[in-house]
């Protein structure tokens, strides 16, 4: 395989992991010498593009005794092969897609493998041979009929005026707010029912995890049907969401942190990329535990942009200690509360007030705000994190999300470069929500205490995903 033009290894030097991807695309060549490496700029259905990496040629598929050749395009985005490919038909002028189970209207492929991707497992080669096996049972292809040939053994596919949009996965009647929540626990219900609350949707898709252990919650669910609620237990009914929340916990019985944690990194390796795949402009929704390190987590291995994975946080304590701020000590002032979801824990005041239409901004800390963010926090003392708030709160942020109401949350996000923090660390800042995601606030000096928290959550954050295998 001739990876060695220019452009190829232009798009290769982008690739977090260049080499796995080498010697993955050498595997395929060895066995499909016919399927070749191309650059190329995939286009996603919101219009963005990126300069990827794809394979094009055929693959041999028998069918009543006769063997064709169907042409395929496999686009390996940036984190392949921890990510699963795109894989479409290609099309030919004379052809027409027979949709099925496995073949979408435009040409997209939905196979069990790419399901249930999980490298080093999983492999391209792999997905071919099953590929043609699935087109063997259920060929997605015909020829397009002109004149009296009508010959039902010409599978070859493609109708000339059909266009296939390399992003799209989203059926004819996908609807423009739809939220997939991930795992059927206690906060996996509470979520569900804030949200449906809380926010303005056309269909909600409701996923439990057989692998986690807050699974459970689907049941009721399907038993009352609620209005625009779909249960799921398979992956791919996320397809096409706007906003995707992951609840899903998968604690073991190991006697150490770091292994219990691990349990819960090997459980997303198995739902997160397929989730990001599906839906690859959603914004993820982090809620699993301990919410910083999964959110880093999930943005590694969904290969979305920081700005796209977002961890609940410290919004729900940032909610509260604005309303105590407000009710009980009449500031009129909005606040939040960042760093790591622990005690090391800090709070910020914004320098604007609540009804002021400027942009938010974070008031250095000062001895003056000291006082009233502490006795706030005492206030705050003796209110834990149940489900049903912690719900609450990511129904608000979703809110925000889906109305493009640039609102100003506390989530997980990415850390680095904010206020001098040098580490790929996930933490609580300031950001204000939209549509497109999370911008940061700008970061600013904090007191000496406040930043002796911050700088020693970011050691022990760094020090725990450095155990971890991603």
């Amino acid at each position: 395989m001739d990876l060695s033009s220019e452009k190829i290894q232009r798009i290769l030097a982008k690739y977090k992991f260049r080499d796995v991807a080498i010697e993955e695309l050498q595997k395929v060549h060895r066995i499909y010498s016919e399927i070749k490496p191309f650059a190329g700029t995939y286009t996603f259905s919101d219009s963005t593009q990126k300069d990827l990496l794809k394979l094009i040629g055929n693959i041999p598929v028998k069918y009543e005794g006769r063997s064709y050749n169907f042409p395929i395009q496999l686009w390996l985005m940036d984190s392949f092969p921890f990510t699963p490919p795109i894989c479409l038909l290609r099309p030919t002028p004379n052809m027409v897609i027979r949709e099925g189970k496995h073949v979408d209207a435009k040409g997209r492929i939905y196979l069990p493998g790419l399901h249930n991707w999980d490298y080093p497992k999983s492999s391209v080669v792999g997905l071919l041979s099953e590929m043609i096996a699935k087109f063997e049972d259920d060929p997605p292809l015909s020829s397009k009929p002109t004149g009296e040939s009508k010959d039902p053994h010409e599978l070859l596919a493609f109708v000339s005026n059909l266009q296939i949009n390399d992003g799209g996965n989203e059926p004819h009647d996908q609807p423009v707010n739809k939220v997939t929540v991930i795992g059927g626990g206690d906060l996996g219900m509470a979520s569900v029912m804030s949200i449906l609350a809380k926010c303005k949707l056309d269909k909600l898709v409701f996923i439990d995890v057989a692998e986690s252990s807050t699974k459970g919650g689907s049941t009721d669910l399907e038993i009352f049907s609620l209005p625009n609620v779909e249960v799921s237990r398979d992956m791919s009914a996320s397809a096409g969401s706007r906003v995707v929340v992951v609840t899903a916990n998968a604690w073991s019985g190991e006697q150490s942190y770091v292994s219990v944690v691990q349990t819960n990194v090997d459980l997303y390796r198995g739902i997160i990329p397929n989730l990001a795949r599906l839906s690859p402009n959603a914004v993820m929704l982090i809620a699993s535990q301990p919410v910083d390190i999964m959110t880093h987590v999930a943005w590694r291995q969904s290969g979305l942009p920081p700005t796209r994975v977002i961890g609940a946080g410290c919004n729900l304590d940032s909610e509260r200690l604005s309303y105590v701020l407000d009710i009980n000590l009449n500031t009129h002032k909005a606040a939040w509360v960042i760093g790591e979801l622990s005690d090391n824990k800090v709070a910020v005041m914004s320098n604007t007030g609540l009804s002021s239409g400027a942009q938010p901004e974070i008031a250095p800390g000062s001895s003056s705000t000291k006082p009233l963010l502490d006795r706030a926090f005492e206030v705050m003392k003796n209110r834990g994190q149940r489900s049903w708030s912690v719900g609450l709160s990511i129904a608000d942020i979703i809110n925000s999300i889906l109305t493009d109401k640039m609102k100003t949350h506390s989530v997980s996000t990415l850390a680095q470069g904010w206020g001098g923090i040098g580490a790929e660390v996930f933490l609580s800042l300031p950001c204000i929500m939209g549509s497109n995601g999370s911008t940061r606030l700008a970061g600013v000096s904090l007191g000496r205490e406040e930043d002796s928290k911050l700088r020693n959550s970011v050691t022990s954050l760094s020090n725990l995903m450095s155990q971890l295998r991603i």
